[in-house]
């Protein structure tokens, strides 16, 4: 049996492995040993294998290059319509020689595949919306598409689409889901740390404008005008860390904000382990997988109520919601640092809820996917 699975995610090639963003590959790799063949069709580019980066693991692998397209300027999408029937094709012959047809949503490659799947109607097919399904949230019209697309049980048939979240208005190809990254094996003694010390916040994730990270290094740094010992370290790259680093020499907040960039999954457990709080006040996000990976570990998460992210935290239980007002926002965890008892309960309920959502969990959920 055949996989075809079609993605946005830019991968690059050493020797005779193709690699990609971890946390995407190493949930790919779940799939695969369901299926004798598997096709990946995406774009591949010139470029080192990051930290972050892990190759495919398949009997029988063949990646199909097509390239990048983006839809953000008019000089890109001149390009992109001048590249759309070859990669129309490409994505239609791909689909026709195989038996179980994934998309990876949302993205340029996850519409198009949209798209082309209306025309196999008889073949088994999931897709991971791996974004906010909330039907009120403000996204891109091509976002929007998407969701419609695939909602739609009349242009997408045979379907199961794994989205976070349970929402109104969903149509029976609707699946909630989740994403895991530890295994029943992990669940090593863990509890929470004490507050009597330096508090250590983390942040984790890619370093873009929607995430906010300047947001949490002056949350962070308001704390520490309030006389706590606080410390938060970011692990991820992206277009902010200069906006981020400037902030830190004119502050001087060297002592207080520490910049790793991307680093192996291993080091991020430790620094997870390490924390008391992890924050994330994005502004968009599906299922935050970080706000699941902390609280596997005690680390009690600070976020934004965006998607499914309420339910994640149980409206506060075990987690904190940011409004995004520096005040407000500081007192909130300036109420529950001088609160241990408090914070104990939060970050053994956050631990307890985490570790129903593991990967042989995932494994089964998957199994239960393809063959029904």
């Amino acid at each position: 049996m055949k996989l075809a699975v079609f993605s946005h995610v830019i991968h690059c090639q050493k020797g005779d492995k193709i690699y990609g963003y971890g946390p995407y590959v190493r949930e790919m790799n779940m799939w695969f040993p369901f299926f004798d063949q598997v096709e990946i069709v995406a774009p591949l580019e010139s470029r080192d294998v990051d930290h972050i980066d892990l190759s495919y693991q398949a009997k029988s692998l063949s990646f199909t290059k097509v390239p990048a397209i983006s839809l953000t300027s008019f000089t890109q999408i001149a390009r992109t319509i001048f590249k759309l029937p070859t990669l129309l094709l490409t994505i239609f012959k791909s689909m026709r020689g195989a038996d179980h047809i994934h998309l990876r949503c949302p993205g340029n490659m996850g519409l198009l595949g949209c798209i082309v799947q209306i025309l196999f109607p008889k073949k088994k097919k999931t897709a991971k919306y791996a974004g906010n399904w909330d039907p009120s949230a403000d996204q891109p019209f091509s976002y929007r598409l998407q969701k419609w697309i695939l909602n739609n049980t009349f242009l997408t048939r045979n379907m199961q689409v794994m989205a976070y979240g349970k929402w109104e208005g969903s149509s029976s190809n609707i699946q909630s889901f989740f994403t895991a990254t530890y295994y029943e094996s992990d669940k090593t003694d863990c509890e929470p740390r004490k507050l009597n010390s330096v508090i250590k916040f983390v942040f984790a994730g890619t370093l873009s404008e929607g995430k906010c990270p300047l947001y949490a290094v002056k949350l962070v740094e308001k704390l520490h005008r309030h006389g706590i010992k606080a410390t938060l370290d970011f692990y991820g790259e992206g277009q902010e860390r200069t906006a981020i680093e400037k902030y830190v020499a004119d502050n001087g907040l060297h002592h207080v904000i520490h910049l790793h960039g991307n680093k192996p999954e291993q080091q991020l457990r430790q620094a997870y382990q390490q924390s008391h709080f992890l924050i994330l006040p994005s502004k968009s996000e599906g299922w935050p997988k970080v706000v699941a990976e902390s609280m596997f570990w005690a680390s009690v998460p600070i976020s934004t109520s965006i998607s499914c992210v309420p339910f994640m935290i149980g409206n506060g239980s075990r987690g904190m919601l940011l409004n995004l007002s520096e005040d407000d926002d500081s007192q909130q965890i300036l109420d529950l640092i001088n609160d241990p008892e408090k914070y104990e309960a939060m970050a053994y309920e956050a631990m307890s809820w985490s570790r129903n959502y593991t990967m042989d969990f995932f494994e089964l959920e998957i199994k239960r996917l393809i063959h029904g």
